[in-house]
């Protein structure tokens, strides 16, 4: 008795919150051996529902750092939106990449972001915006890069392609001024604020008492200036502000008549390694095929051309309302004093589109001749800097 009465208490205290523990001690009381706790029907279910959580959670963190898209970027905010724009279609086309981690952005400072006092021509012209991300892309920091179409060099590092462009954005120029509707209200004389010799040698074209003085930074920056009063206008790329949410900071769309936009302005393009089977194949899903028809008939024009950020080159390709493709150009003197301009039509295919972008550059030459030719392909930029006006016409 004075056994069971010292047994039965540690049985039930062993018992409590365990069904069947107690059951097991009065075994091991009577056989003197020590049996486990028969387990029920619905604690084996319970076990073997967390198992399997736990094999389906180990199973995705896998596939998780199998498929992780590191996104190289600038990291300016305009930069930053078409990154984070990339990242959201990668992640609604493929399902895999929609979990936490599985696409990474990694920002960049390239050497166009650090020297900002200069025009881009006199420190190496647009290379400077890719050339750090395009090597990061190389030695796989990164597996893909987000880039603005317009500051691609027409030639791609070696081992690397291009082979998607996003739907294109509206293509024209926004006008900003606190003093004017249009470039025609401003005063005589009147400072606008452009880094663009493009842009220089279209408002000098149409109005010559103005100065056009170097205004570089990110759009913020050159909003912020204009307040300031540094200078009475700048011109944007109305993409940006769209893509920015800052389309209100806008006085007025520019046309095409008035300002001939920078070849391939307004489209994001995304590079991987060559032979890169992973990227390509996400790439591919994400590719707009009209927009990059169109951006491959603009910098065979450009390539044409020789283009470079001290050319003033403008060029546009769009699909008409006959379905074919229709394209402007123009090149210019950096002061505007002269202006050549050519149209091309072809069908709306990619090679098509590239003989159209070459046949009109060559006719551009031909129109200019070589003398103008050579002149911009000098060095002009003590002659022309875009930090002070021309000082005769």
């Amino acid at each position: 008795a004075r056994e069971g009465g010292r047994k039965g208490p540690r049985a039930m205290q062993k018992g409590t919150g365990h069904p069947g523990a107690g059951e097991a001690e009065r075994t091991r009381g009577r056989s003197g051996r020590w049996a486990p706790a028969p387990v029920s029907p619905t604690h084996r279910r319970a076990r073997a529902s967390a198992a399997h959580r736990g094999l389906h959670v180990v199973a995705q963190a896998a596939k998780r750092r199998e498929a992780v898209v590191k996104i190289g970027t600038r990291g300016s905010p305009l930069a930053l939106a078409q990154a984070y724009l990339t990242r959201d279609l990668l992640k609604k086309t493929h399902p895999e990449l929609s979990e936490d981690g599985a696409v990474e952005i990694k920002i960049i400072k390239t050497t166009g972001d650090k020297v900002l006092q200069q025009p881009l021509a006199d420190i190496g012209g647009k290379g400077l915006f890719t050339k750090e991300i395009d090597e990061a892309l190389l030695d796989g920091r990164v597996d893909i890069a987000v880039h603005s179409m317009k500051d691609v060099p027409t030639y791609l590092p070696e081992g690397t392609v291009l082979p998607c462009t996003l739907p294109r954005e509206d293509v024209r120029d926004a006008f900003i001024s606190p003093v004017g509707n249009s470039l025609a209200e401003l005063p005589e004389g009147s400072v606008i604020g452009s880094a663009s010799l493009r842009r220089r040698a279209q408002i000098l074209n149409r109005f010559p008492s103005f100065k056009v003085i170097n205004f570089r930074g990110n759009v913020q920056s050159r909003l912020r200036k204009l307040g300031e009063g540094e200078v009475a206008a700048t011109l944007l790329a109305y993409a940006g502000l769209k893509r920015l949410d800052l389309v209100d900071k806008m006085t007025a769309i520019l046309s095409f008549e008035e300002m001939l936009p920078a070849v391939a302005q307004g489209a994001i393009g995304i590079a991987c390694r060559t032979g890169d089977e992973t990227p390509l194949r996400y790439l591919d899903s994400l590719n707009h095929p009209e927009t990059y028809t169109a951006v491959l008939c603009e910098r065979a024009f450009l390539g044409a051309l020789d283009g470079s950020c001290r050319t003033p080159i403008a060029g546009h390709a769009r699909r008409g309302e006959d379905g074919n493709l229709a394209f402007r150009g123009l090149i210019a003197h950096p002061d505007g004093i002269e202006m050549f301009d050519v149209d091309r039509t072809s069908a709306f295919t990619d090679e098509d589109a590239v003989k159209a972008g070459n046949d009109a550059g060559e006719e551009l030459k031909a129109k200019a001749g070589s003398k103008f030719l050579e002149f911009l392909n000098a060095d002009t930029t003590k002659e022309f800097s875009p930090n002070v006006a021309p000082s005769s016409r």
